[in-house]
Formats: structure tokens, C-alpha cells, sequence
């Protein structure tokens, strides 16, 4: 039987990887519906349902990025995981409001 105390940073690596799940998986929803905002390409000024698809993607990408940015705010969450793990989530939502801005609708 071990008899060394328990040191609060041992599980620090078994919660980290159990909050990357989420914030990976947010980051690539994020990833997804930017890249669908990007390809959707309207065939005229007429075009409107290119338009909406494109806001609603965009929207949905700064929703995601958002939720990894807020799960990040938790004081938990800012203990185990540093601010590099929403770096690249942050990027994904300033991308997606910058297509949003310049979609033209």
C-alpha cells in the first residue's frame, strides 16, 4: 500500500483531459461552422437564403467559441487549463464575426 500523501496537483492531469473533451469539441464546431460560412458563396445580391445561411453559420461558430470562453471563465476550469487552450476557439469567433460583418447581406 502507498503511504505518501496526496498531492493536490496528481490529478490536475486526469481533470485537464477530461476538460479538453468539451472545449475540443466546442473548438471544432466552431472550426466546422466557420468553414461552412466561408464556402457558402451567395449566386447574387438576390440571393438571401446564402445570406441567412451565412449569418446562422457565423452565428453558431461565435456561440461555440463563446462557450468555450465561458467555460474557461470558471475558476475550476482556469486552474487545470491555461489560456492557451482558448486561443485557438477566440480566433475562430473574431474570424467568424469578421465573415459575418463582411457577408454583405
Amino acid at each position: 500500500m502507498d503511504d505518501r500523501p496526496h498531492h493536490p496537483d496528481d490529478d490536475r492531469r486526469l481533470l485537464r483531459v477530461i476538460l479538453a473533451v468539451p472545449v475540443v469539441l466546442l473548438t471544432l464546431a466552431s472550426a466546422f461552422f466557420l468553414w461552412l460560412a466561408i464556402i457558402t458563396r451567395p449566386d447574387g445580391d438576390w440571393d438571401q437564403a446564402a445570406y441567412g445561411g451565412i449569418e446562422l453559420a457565423c452565428g453558431l461558430a461565435v456561440v461555440s467559441a463563446g462557450a468555450v470562453g465561458a467555460l474557461w471563465l470558471a475558476p475550476s476550469v482556469r486552474r487545470v487549463m491555461r489560456w492557451p487552450w482558448t486561443v485557438p476557439a477566440v480566433m475562430l469567433g473574431v474570424a467568424a464575426v469578421v465573415r459575418w460583418v463582411s457577408s454583405g447581406s
